[in-house]
Order: C-alpha cells, then structure tokens, then sequence
C-alpha cells in the first residue's frame, strides 16, 4: 500500500475514530479488561418489562435445526451436535460472528427452554470475558438483545436462569467500556440499541447508566443516520433493513412506557420509522427484494414485507404499495423509476457512504439495476462475503457494475475487505416526468477527474414506451479506455443477433440490447452473488473503446419486449 493511498484512506477519519483507536491499541496491547469493574450488588433485572407487540422471528433458522446442533450462516452448514465449536478456524470471523450473535434463538414457533438454555450455559462456560470473537462489542450488543427476547418472551426466568442473566449483566458492563467509537455509523447504533434494552431488562444503578447512554446515543445516531429523504446514510438497503428493524424493537419497548426521556426517543422514533419504510418500498423490486447495492444481499436482515408487517403492529394502518412512476431520494441518491406494472429501474447517484465510514461502498455510482415483467433482468454483482480477495475486489470494483470505467481503473479506490482512499463524488443528479410521459435521470460523478484531461461521466437514462436509453458522456480531454458494462441475471438466456444482443427467459426475449454509437457489444463472463456464500455465473455485456478522444459518448438502447 503505497503513502499516498493510506493517506487518503485516513484522511476522513472522526478526530474521535482516531483516539478511540489508539486507546483500545493500548488497552490491547496492556491486556486491560474492557469492565472497569464488576457490581457491588446482586443482580436484579426489572419487573414488567415487554414489548408492546411480539418481536419478529427469522424466518431461515428452525427449532428442529438448533436443537441438533446445524448451524448455518451465510449459507455454510456446519454440525456440531451439542457444543458448538464457538472458535472454529475453519469458518470466516463473519461466520463465527454470526455463530455468537444467537439470531437462531427466535426461529418462527420459537425455541424450546430445553434447547435454548443448556446452548446459553454452553456459552457462557466456552467464552470467558475477553474472549475473541465473542466478546467483541458488536457480537455482544446482537447477542445481549437476542438473549433478553428469549428470556422475556419464552417464560424462562427467576431463580432458575440467574446464571445466564449474570453473564447478560456483565456482558453489557463489558460493551459499555468498548463502545464502538473507532468505527461510528452501524456499529455504534447497535451498541447504543443494546445498552438502552439492557438498560430497561435490568434494575439498578448500572441500569439506569445504560439506559441513559442508550437513549442519549440513539438520539445522536438517529439524527444523523437517518437521512431526510428515510434512507440510512450508509446507502447499502441491507444494512437500511438492519437499522429500520432496530428502530422499530425500540420503538416496540419504549412508546408505551413512563419516562420523558423514553417518550422524547419514541417521539423520534415515530417520525423516522415511517421515512424509512417509505425508502425502503422504494428500493425494492417488483418480486419484493432489496436492490443489491453497497453490500447488500439477500437473506442476512429481515425482508421487506416482515418490516412492514412489524410496522403496522406497531404503529397502526398498512402503508400503500409503491406505484409512483418516479421516485428520488436525493439525500441517499437514489432514484427510482417504474414506469408500468413489473417494471423498475433504480439507479444509484450518491456519495458511496458518510465520509468518515465507507466501509460498504461499492463502485456503483451511476449503475443501476432493472427489471422487467416482475423479474430481475440487468443485475448488480452482489456481495458474496467480506473476506479480502478477488471475489471482493469484483464485488466492490468497477467490474461487478453497470457502470463505465475509465483507463480500467475504479471510480473510487476501494482496496481490502472495507478500506476505501479516493472517492467518486456526485456532481449532479436529478430525475423528472417529462411532457410526453418519458421518465428522464441525469448524473455525473467526479470519480475519475484525478486522471489527466479530468475525465467527468454524465448519465442520462430515459425510459419511454418500450424504449430506455442509457445515454453516456465522458467529458474532458485527452486519450482514455473506456468500457460499459450491464450484468445479466443467471437465470437469463444471452445470444448474439448482428450488432444486438437478446435477453430470453424460457419463452420470450425480454429484453433487446443494442449500442447507442458504432461500438460492439462484447460478452464475457461475470458473476451474481444475491447471498453472502452464494455465486453465479452471469453474461456481463460490454463495450470497449481503446484510446478514445474525449469527449466521448456511448451507451446501450434497451428494447423492452412488449
């Protein structure tokens, strides 16, 4: 890594992401222990504390599963039996996250004590304070509200689980001195969401502190995550799915309790759910998935549907289907265009996440992704997992999108598992109705203007009819490479017809493709990673143009099948 390319990367950082990291370096390095102290009193949790509607379960984990001791994630099984290898070297430390962050304890039906317990002891036997994996503070924070669900709507409780609510208690003394300063944004929110939950379980002193820092932290990281248009500032709709069911468990446990400061954070609460909700109606796609960009994927957060159901338990009424022709959400950069039923195009023309935390950004500024007749058809790449390496890269890179890269370099300098220097910056972006009913998006970014002759690309997509045009301009001066590319879904057939393409599914061509200018549509093979684990092969189809004059222009006619 060269100096250059480091200082970029850390030239974002928070004043306070840079101390927090130096103090728990030395804190490591002095072997300290997160807990500053351990309580002077017993133990006591709360009485009447539930929520006001049951918390949802996660539809991929079964009771039948769990108790045989089958674990999957990120879809990798591994059998265990009765003890789990909490440390196993033979998963990613995504997977062994997973492993201890106990979502399996609410499959739908939930779990039966038998089961449960002896898996919680187990841990708490397995893990002793400090260990690695486990005693991380975002697996704690997962972990503390799974195990205070299970507790409080299972029935287990009194005398004969005060071994397990113990350990509960010291884990959260333990996240309350580790909190994830050096990383902020998602990171911080589900610490801040465990410490409040924590603090409404428990009775005390130590309660009453989390409880404090919990909504004084939510009330911070709501206002600034929670963008005015609803979506969440990361810009990935998997981590907005996360963040919205967050909203909504403590939406769940504080609207219906005393307390001014509960009732200010409900109050918060209740203004930025229905945003999110509306962002997230609109990130979907006709067969009501998430889009796939910045590090999204299928499978991992609750879907869509079961987020507005626990919605409207909560807060009254159903929310109307999206049916807008066009939609932006401009603070996110997103904007939506879906001109007839089953159609839909949603282009992405924002900054690739909150300067001081890229660690999900993807080279996806001005790619899109787009369906027809209710089904995926051009496709992101998807995100396949976190571990550093070429599957990464192209999930990250300019060749997992359908976008245009210049000189074959990547729009914004994206490198290891999460690191990110320079970056592509929207430098306009708008999307209108026009008067003969076309829908018009517009964009450019500055990603490439670092090269000499400051290349500019400007999108222009308008879609009419059965006609979308993806028009492309490079600006600036000079000689450069130029390449598009557009990711067709693997369930799609792809053949050559002259200078176009067709884009059949088992009957009918869906989609016809062809160039704007004189270039030629190449086909190479790509991949579609809708799940963490999970990867297809795909057609990507692409236009090359070697040593190109700029101004340039290119781009793709998309023929819809009528």
């Amino acid at each position: 890594m060269s100096i250059g390319l480091f200082s970029r990367t850390l030239r974002t950082l928070r004043p306070e992401q840079v101390y927090y990291r130096l103090l728990y370096a030395a804190r490591g390095r002095l072997k300290r222990s997160a807990v500053a102290r351990t309580p002077t009193h017993a133990v006591q949790t709360a009485t009447g504390f539930a929520p006001a509607v049951p918390f949802p379960s996660y539809p991929w984990f079964d009771a039948a599963s769990v108790g045989a001791g089958r674990f999957r994630f990120l879809n990798e099984t591994a059998v265990y039996g009765p003890v789990p290898e909490w440390h196993d070297a033979r998963r990613s430390r995504l997977w062994r996250y997973n492993l201890h962050y106990f979502n399996y304890l609410l499959p739908p039906g939930g779990l039966p004590a038998e089961t449960a317990l002896p898996l919680l002891r187990r841990w708490v036997q397995d893990n002793p304070p400090g260990t690695a994996d486990a005693w991380d503070p975002f697996p704690i924070s997962l972990r503390l509200v799974n195990w205070i669900k299970y507790l409080c709507t299972s029935g287990a409780g009194g005398a004969s689980v005060q071994d397990i609510v113990a350990s509960l208690h010291g884990q959260a003394l333990w996240l309350e001195n580790s909190l994830e300063y050096h990383l902020l944004a998602n990171h911080l929110f589900k610490n801040a969401k465990a410490l409040l939950i924590a603090g409404l379980f428990f009775d005390g002193p130590d309660a009453a502190r989390w409880r404090d820092m919990g909504i004084r932290l939510l009330a911070r990281e709501i206002s600034e995550q929670v963008l005015p248009d609803g979506g969440h500032f990361e810009r990935s709709p998997m981590y907005h799915s996360m963040i919205l069911e967050d909203c909504l468990d403590c939406y769940n446990l504080c609207a219906h309790r005393d307390g001014r400061d509960l009732q200010g954070l409900a109050v918060l609460l209740r203004d930025a759910v229905p945003k999110m909700a509306a962002f997230l109606r609109g990130m979907c796609h006709p067969d009501g998935q998430i889009a796939l960009f910045n590090d999204a994927a299928f499978g991992i957060e609750l879907p869509p549907e079961d987020l507005f159901a626990y919605q409207a338990r909560l807060m009254g009424g159903q929310q109307e289907a999206f049916s807008a022709p066009a939609c932006a959400f401009p603070e996110s950069g997103y904007y939506v265009m879906a001109p007839s039923a089953g159609a839909r195009l949603i282009v992405d023309c924002g900054p690739v996440g909150p300067d001081y935390q890229p660690g999900h950004a993807h080279c996806d500024t001005l790619s899109f992704e787009m369906s027809l007749r209710g089904r995926r058809v051009i496709v992101d790449s998807g995100c396949f997992g976190y571990e550093p390496g070429p599957m990464r890269a192209y999930n990250r890179g300019n060749a997992g999108h359908n976008t245009v890269t210049v000189d074959g370099r990547n729009q914004s300098e994206v490198w290891g598992a999460h690191r990110c220097g320079r970056r592509a910056r929207p430098v306009r972006a708008r999307l209108e109705r026009m008067d003969d009913g076309a829908l018009l998006f517009e964009g450019a970014h500055d990603g490439y203007a670092y090269l000499a002759g400051t290349p500019i690309h400007t999108r222009r997509i308008r879609w009419t009819a059965d006609a979308c045009l993806v028009e492309d301009e490079i600006s600036g001066s000079g000689r450069h490479d130029i390449e598009a590319r557009l990711h067709i879904h693997p369930d799609l057939s792809v053949t050559h017809s002259g200078l176009s393409v067709s884009v059949n599914d088992d009957a009918h061509e869906i989609l016809a493709v062809s160039p704007l200018s004189d270039g030629r549509i190449e086909l190479e093979d790509g991949w579609y990673c809708p799940a963490f684990g999970m990867k297809s092969p795909c057609r990507v189809l692409v236009q090359r143009f070697h040593g190109q004059p700029l101004p340039s222009r290119c781009g793709w006619r998309l023929q819809t099948a009528r």
